[in-house]
């Protein structure tokens, strides 16, 4: 049976429903937000969970839908097959803070608004919710007055600790509390958890020899900042 090369030939060229031009500016506009965005993420980053591959992909991920919207155009079976073909993705790297979520969907926000040559709206969304997310940082905005700090002190399994670090406690911290005991090294030393919150103005190098001083100088680990710090 002879193949007829003609109509094997014979297809629709869709990219009629939108110009090079109409690529190259939602691609190129894309990139300068999302770059604009992916600085104010550095910018604003607190924590020691900061990559560069995460900024990178925020930014490939708004131009990847840049594209997609640009694809789908008004089509809604187009759509839907797209959905279906990008449901079978999945990630296994967890998300570390809640806030990076927050700059996916932002990305995503401008990405859409590019590909479907909402150009005015895409400016003015990236300057108007980049403003507001640097004020909140710049401000500190939201953040609670006092932070509270993760204390752990080792000492010997035989050691009474109920009241051993009252006095210090006292002087150098607004509020302790006992949160945790385990048992280390083969059961031969005791750990204790503690949740403190320093005074204001406490000298951190002078609470620590303090309770030192007190536990017969084993190990002692102040976690400060930990609200702001990943574990």
């Amino acid at each position: 049976m002879a193949v007829d090369i003609e109509s094997l030939l014979d297809f629709e060229d869709l990219s009629g429903t939108f110009t090079a031009t109409d690529v190259f500016v939602g691609l190129v506009l894309g990139f300068i937000l999302l770059a604009a965005i992916g600085w104010l993420y550095k910018r604003t980053h607190k924590g020691t969970s900061y990559t560069q591959s995460y900024v990178h992909t925020l930014i490939m991920m708004g131009l990847i839908v840049d594209v997609i919207m640009l694809i789908v155009g008004s089509n809604i079976a187009r759509a839907f097959s797209l959905v279906g073909a990008l449901s079978i993705i999945r990630f296994r790297n967890a998300v570390k803070e809640i806030r990076d979520i927050g700059f996916i969907f932002f990305a995503m926000a401008i990405g859409m608004a590019t590909g479907t040559k909402f150009y005015m709206l895409a400016i003015i969304a990236t300057c108007v919710i980049g403003a507001l997310i640097f004020i909140m940082f710049e401000f500190d905005w939201f953040a609670r007055p006092a932070m509270s700090q993760i204390l752990k002190i080792q000492l010997d399994k035989d050691v009474d600790f109920e009241e051993l670090f009252d006095r210090t406690f006292v002087k150098y911290t607004q509020s302790a509390e006992l949160i945790g005991i385990d048992s280390v090294r083969s059961g031969t030393v005791t750990e204790l958890v503690y949740s403190i919150i320093l005074k204001k103005n406490a000298n951190k190098h002078e609470f620590i020899q303090s309770i030192k001083s007190q536990n017969g100088n084993q190990k002692v680990f102040l976690i400060t900042g930990y609200n702001t710090t990943d574990l």
